[in-house]
């Protein structure tokens, strides 16, 4: 499977849209350093879904750096920044590393993650909860293909 059907990409898209509405009410301030991106050197992992995998894959712009085994998104940019705002998963969107926000993190995904979980059920969709490079790896030959990655 390599695409979506419309209707839960529209639902994922309302799901991202509260998500991101929950965490505004919270505030947390952005640094726009990069740590995010920089899994290995901050000691975090990034896991998504598969139906996540599978838009980012499709939606977001060429990689900016190529594919490593997790220790950075290939999607930032040399400035530190993210180049797949709209199509990045519900892991990106929660994580800031604004400390005054950090104990609201776990209770938003685990939320969050439930609507997503119930989601890709009614759809259908496997789940296949793990690290954005394991995706992207077994995703690589469409990956290489579609996107060109460097």
């Amino acid at each position: 499977m390599t695409t979506l059907d419309p209707a839960f990409r529209e639902e994922l898209s309302t799901l991202y849209r509260d998500l991101d509405a929950e965490i505004r009410k919270l505030g947390p301030v952005c640094e726009l350093s990069g740590r995010c991106c920089r899994f290995h050197e901050y000691g975090h992992t990034l896991f998504l879904s598969e139906p996540e995998a599978l838009v980012l894959v499709n939606e977001a712009p060429k990689p900016s750096r190529p594919l490593d085994d997790g220790e950075t998104c290939p999607w930032q940019d040399n400035a530190g920044r993210c180049t797949a705002r709209e199509a990045r998963p519900m892991g990106c969107r929660v994580y800031y590393c604004d400390p005054n926000y950090a104990d609201h993190a776990p209770e938003l995904s685990e939320t969050f993650i439930k609507r997503l979980k119930s989601l890709a059920d009614r759809f259908d969709l496997p789940w296949n909860y793990a690290p954005l490079h394991r995706h992207l790896r077994a995703l690589q030959d469409v990956f290489e293909r579609e996107r060109d990655l460097p």
